[in-house]
């Protein structure tokens, strides 16, 4: 009885991380899968929403608020930082993938010290009445830090997949993924939507900020331990597929969560690392690769 109410709670618990985890990497979905750019920055920028909800929330705001109203200054940054990279590497057709990561890389770091700088290396935290209480239900255990950033996240995902399929703007975001050229024949700029891309996917690290400083505490470089998990769900769902992100997202929650509770919670951060590896060696397509 001990080990199936244990079980149910770990399994519980992980659906709630894994919907997190979705949310963390449904901007990497948009820039690293639809736009096939490596933003290995993306867990910094996400740090760096989390800190601005963080800030918004010492004047009263709610978190999740915050997150949404942080979302149209994220944009216009997200704007600045692809035609930056554009410049940088696209216009001039010199660049390629090795360059765009230590580009990336270097922009993570960036903002790792510019929130050092700013904040120092404190753990930060939001204050909100529902942190610290939980929903009991029979067996299982729902505390509210998770419950309420996981409900956040079909939200979004529906949403976000409403845009891509059901406006002119979506689908041609969608289709700079397959034939830029094509796309420029029929009088829309491939440069503007993969802008307008990125920006969309700047303003969602912000909300996925939102949600993980309601889980925890957050530093500068907390970012650093959701790399592998972003990227596992984005190649794990197929790379493009926003629906599948949150299956993904939660099939690794839920594996995580069934380590630290079966075995040790040390051994946790490497699921999401042998996930990763070993859907690029069986299905490098993903889960939904061929649904896109």
């Amino acid at each position: 009885m001990i080990v199936l109410d244990l079980a149910l709670n770990a399994v519980v618990t992980g659906i709630m991380l894994g919907s997190i985890y979705a949310l963390l990497a449904l901007g990497l979905a948009i820039t690293f899968g639809v736009l096939h750019i490596p933003n290995v920055a993306h867990p910094a920028i996400v740090i760096a929403g989390a800190y601005a909800v963080v800030v918004s929330n010492s004047y009263g705001m709610d978190p999740i608020l915050a997150g949404l109203v942080w979302c149209v200054p994220f944009y216009f940054v997200g704007l600045a930082f692809y035609e930056f990279y554009a410049r940088s590497f696209e216009i001039r057709g010199g660049g390629n993938t090795l360059q765009s990561l230590t580009l990336f890389f270097g922009v993570s770091l960036v903002v790792e010290i510019a929130l050092v700088v700013a904040y120092g290396t404190d753990l930060r935290s939001v204050g909100v009445g529902y942190v610290g209480q939980s929903l009991h239900l029979g067996m299982v255990t729902l505390p509210y830090r998770f419950l309420i950033p996981a409900a956040v996240t079909p939200v979004v995902i529906f949403l976000l997949w409403l845009y891509l399929g059901r406006t002119n703007t979506g689908l041609a975001i969608r289709a700079v993924a397959y034939d830029e050229r094509a796309l420029s024949v029929s009088g829309v700029n491939p440069a503007a939507i993969k802008r307008h891309a990125f920006g969309i996917a700047t303003a969602l690290a912000v909300i996925a900020g939102a949600a993980l400083v309601i889980t925890g505490p957050v530093d500068p470089f907390a970012g650093r331990f959701h790399i592998g998990r972003v990227f596992a769900v984005v190649v794990l769902a197929g790379m493009g597929t926003i629906p599948g992100t949150l299956l993904a997202g939660i099939i690794i929650g839920v594996a995580e969560s069934l380590v630290m509770s079966f075995a040790s919670p040390s051994w946790a951060p490497g699921v999401a690392f042998a996930i990763l590896l070993g859907t690029l060696a069986l299905k490098p397509t993903g889960l939904f690769g061929g649904l896109r």
